[in-house]
């Protein structure tokens, strides 16, 4: 099942994904909208952070098409990946942050390599992308060795940010942060979400932060897209991963505490 209500940023059909005899995904077809926030969830080995490898031009799928801003990815040349990646930014799980480079030139270097501004412009920007993300010019001289673990996260969305991108890749984005500072990070993508008009696609595990931010869920079970959908729509799917997911404990409390749609699933949690 997909879910389409506007321009899609996105396109895969009929994706197929196999490392040598083990096939991850099958005839997989997903659509994402300008504009939104979307998450994508599935069980362990479901193939969630390889889909946005593929997404990414990072790795080839079997077979399929994998359109990304009006690009095929699968048979861009060189010189439209670049084009392309100067469109996205991209968070990774662990920030991957050069440890030899301050705060101030991990978020600099993608704009010094497209050698088109001055030095000074780049690192003005650079500064203004880190206040954007809660850091100040004290923290923009320290090394990641450095900073606090929350803190490497927002130098790496800072970093992601600097092309000022139309989409934005987010690999479990909230993964090593503790519930306070993860809350905190959650209502920061979602602050910029809105300021920056940006398209945010997000692999996680962490269904508070799913429930909190995204306006889509898109689950992965079975070697495909089961459902693409608002989360309330998402909940009501009769799928043991689902159930066990989003309607376990844990779900329910998250469920619950979800305001703007707590009424209308709570006789899918009893």
């Amino acid at each position: 099942m997909k879910k389409q209500k506007g321009t899609a940023v996105i396109e895969i059909e009929n994706l197929w994904t196999r490392f040598d005899d083990h096939l991850v995904h099958e005839n997989l077809d997903l659509v994402i909208d300008r504009g939104d926030i979307v998450s994508i969830v599935g069980g362990s080995g479901s193939g969630k952070t390889t889909l946005l490898r593929e997404m990414l031009g990072l790795q080839r799928p079997w077979r399929g098409k994998v359109s990304v801003l009006g690009i095929d990815v699968v048979s861009a040349k060189t010189d439209q990946m670049k084009l392309l990646y100067n469109r996205c930014g991209v968070l990774f799980q662990q920030g991957a942050l050069f440890t030899a480079l301050t705060a101030l030139e991990n978020v600099a270097l993608p704009m010094r390599e497209l050698r088109v501004l001055p030095d000074r412009l780049i690192l003005e920007s650079a500064l203004l992308k880190l206040k954007m993300v809660g850091l100040s010019r004290e923290d923009a001289v320290k090394l990641p060795a450095d900073l606090s673990g929350g803190m490497v996260k927002r130098v790496a969305l800072a970093r992601a940010l600097s092309l000022e991108p139309e989409l934005l890749f987010l690999d479990e984005p909230t993964a090593g942060l503790d519930p306070l500072l993860s809350e905190s990070f959650v209502e920061l993508i979602r602050s910029l979400h809105a300021e920056l008009n940006l398209t945010v696609v997000m692999v996680s595990h962490d269904l508070d932060s799913i429930l909190q931010l995204s306006s889509t869920i898109a689950v992965l079970a079975d070697r495909h897209v089961i459902v693409n959908d608002a989360p309330e729509e998402v909940v009501k799917v009769d799928h043991p991963f689902i159930r066990d997911f989003f309607l376990g404990d844990r779900g329910r409390r998250a469920l619950v505490g979800m305001t703007d749609f707590a009424e209308s699933t709570q006789q899918e949690i009893q």
